[in-house]
């Protein structure tokens, strides 16, 4: 229940809409418990022979308007109310998303797709029902059962006492059964989370599944873990289930208990035939209330389960954001870029990725990039946008640390082209257009000239309006990775990472987009990783690394010359290309 309280800054925001509403639900329920009145009036004077036709269309008339005016006071109750639900709910989310988007990418590693969907679906959806219809109905069952039980005590207490003496047993059933539905409930939120994420990895891997003939086997387990979802949900239902009969046996004792005092108070002459009726019905106005009580109670422990997964999300920190030390003068880069004894080792790990790597970088300069499998080439970038902290050393860009200068400077100016980029699923004009939504037509069809995907997009029936399905899956891997570069040239960056992201490319149009980028990035810094020697062999300066470590550093000829494990790389591929064109 605790962690309801982290709503506080939602219900402050919008604190005078819910005053509001819960005055319109009091007004609501004032209306309605003036009816009995008039059905009590009305029966004691036809009982009595004193009722007239005048008299009973003015008794009926005043419960048709009394009616009429508690529905329309229910009607603005939902105006207020669950329209301030909606609207807490609509800040949740973005509150959300904008707060998982300032953590780091352990959190995206760590944390599977199909969690945070659940997250930011389910679970909020889940608090959402709190703020709102709980909220409304538990005013309504509070100023329902204040109006009710005041007007029975004042109109005999001992009657009014006798037929309420089974209340509270419903409130410690609705304890008991409120403490099971909490932890089930969170089991049922996780096990969602869990289907969630097996049905986002199964229709993106659905060419990976096809071609191994897998769906039988996709199939299977995603039957499983529905299964797994239905027995969790049957716990939690046959526990909430006990709930609703529970509260209409305690009402039916109540009205048992009614008639059986009432009918003696009638034969001893101090109640009449409409003062029970009177009493019958404020009974049975409470039977809703008593029902919303237990639903509400449901409600709130699903609420607390679900807001305590979505508190530990939120309380997730980065580390890495702007603090007291960023450095707000520096407002660009220019491109000089110096590690100095860099060390890093991911988090859970104790084998060294980065082990003191010493570079200097001059600006408007090409630096090549290539290595082993795993020897720490694109930690080593990562670092330099600040995906990730140093454990030892610094990283300076011109003559500023990274972590003074302030991050949307940093990231504006540093453009980084992955081996797998991902493309939304949009138009291929919005995909290059993503880093910069004001670019022109013109500029568009510049980066796509330059990163040599142009004549490509123009063969597209729609060309560049042309739709992506989902993370590119319409275009080949070499588009998807030319469409990627023509994205990050539109930004114009100082600092442009290529990082192996011409691996899909043929050598004829690698040489062709190696050529424009050099003319774009004259005075800006390249930093391209590969595993080709013919994307690197043109750099300014080519880095060799192996375990974490930068084993070899020098020029295409100077490395050769060397005749170490650049030489035996340029060999082996040599070699290779030999071999195909025979």
């Amino acid at each position: 229940m605790k962690s309801l309280w982290r709503l506080r800054p939602y219900f402050a925001r919008y604190k005078w809409k819910l005053i509001l509403g819960l005055i319109i639900v009091t007004l609501s329920n004032l209306m309605t418990v003036v009816n009995p009145f008039f059905a009590r009036q009305a029966l004691d004077t036809l009982i009595a022979g004193t009722a007239t036709a005048n008299s009973l269309l003015l008794l009926g008339g005043g419960i048709v308007l009394f009616t009429f005016m508690s529905g329309f006071f229910m009607f603005l109750t939902r105006e207020t109310i669950i329209v301030v639900s909606r609207e807490i709910e609509n800040d949740m989310r973005n509150d959300f998303l904008g707060h998982i988007q300032t953590l780091s990418l352990q959190f995206f590693h760590d944390m599977p797709t199909g969690d945070v969907m659940a997250y930011s679906t389910n679970d909020i959806a889940a608090v959402r029902n709190f703020i709102g219809p709980c909220i409304m109905y538990s005013a309504d069952t509070i100023s329902t059962f204040i109006f009710i039980i005041s007007i029975m005590l004042y109109l005999n207490v001992k009657v009014t006492l006798l037929s309420l003496l089974p209340l509270p047993f419903v409130s410690y059933g609705v304890y008991l059964i409120g403490k099971q539905v909490y932890p089930l409930f969170t089991k049922v939120q996780e096990q969602f989370a869990v289907i969630s994420t097996r049905a986002q990895e199964s229709i993106s891997g659905m060419r990976v599944v096809r071609a191994y003939v897998r769906e039988s086997y996709e199939e299977a387990q995603f039957k499983l873990l529905s299964w797994e979802y239905y027995l969790k949900n049957m716990r939690l239902i046959k526990i909430q289930g006990m709930m609703q009969p529970l509260m209409f046996t305690l009402i039916s004792t109540s009205q048992i208990i009614l008639l059986a005092v009432g009918a003696n108070e009638v034969i001893a002459h101090r109640m009449t035939i409409g003062g029970i009726t009177q009493f019958m019905m404020y009974l049975s106005l409470l039977i809703w209330p008593m029902i919303a009580f237990g639903w509400v109670a449901n409600m709130v422990q699903r609420a607390a389960a679900s807001m305590q997964r979505l508190n530990d999300v939120m309380d997730m920190t980065t580390g890495i954001a702007d603090s007291e030390h960023t450095d707000t003068g520096v407002l660009s880069l220019q491109g000089d870029i110096t590690y100095n004894n860099v060390s890093f080792h991911y988090p859970g790990r104790t084998q060294q990725t980065l082990d003191y790597i010493s570079i200097a970088i001059p600006r408007g300069s090409t630096v090549g990039i290539i290595g082993t499998t795993g020897s720490g080439k694109t930690t080593l970038t990562n670092l330099l946008s600040r995906l990730y902290e140093p454990n030892e050393g610094e990283i300076l860009i011109d003559g500023h640390n990274v972590q003074r200068i302030p991050l949307g400077v940093l990231r504006r100016d540093i453009a980084v082209v992955t081996q797998e980029p991902f493309l939304f699923s949009d138009t291929i004009r919005n995909n290059v257009a993503f880093g910069k939504f004001d670019a022109t037509e013109e500029q568009v069809h510049r980066a796509a000239q330059i990163a040599q995907i142009h004549e490509d997009i123009m063969d597209f029936p729609m060309k560049y309006e042309t739709m992506v399905g989902e993370r590119g899956i319409t275009l080949s891997g070499g588009q998807k990775q030319r469409t990627a570069i023509a994205r990050a040239i539109i930004c114009e960056p100082r600092i442009l990472i290529l990082d192996d992201a011409l691996s899909a490319v043929d050598t004829s149009t690698e040489d062709a987009i190696l050529s424009g980028l050099r003319k774009f990035m004259r005075e800006r810094t390249s930093i391209m990783i590969a595993h080709r020697i013919s994307t690197v062999k043109n750099a300014d300066l080519i880095l060799v690394m192996d375990e974490g470590k930068i084993v070899e550093r020098g020029t295409h000829e100077e490395l050769l010359a060397h005749g170490g494990m650049y030489a035996d790389i340029n060999e082996k591929q040599l070699l290779e290309e030999e071999l195909e064109q025979l």
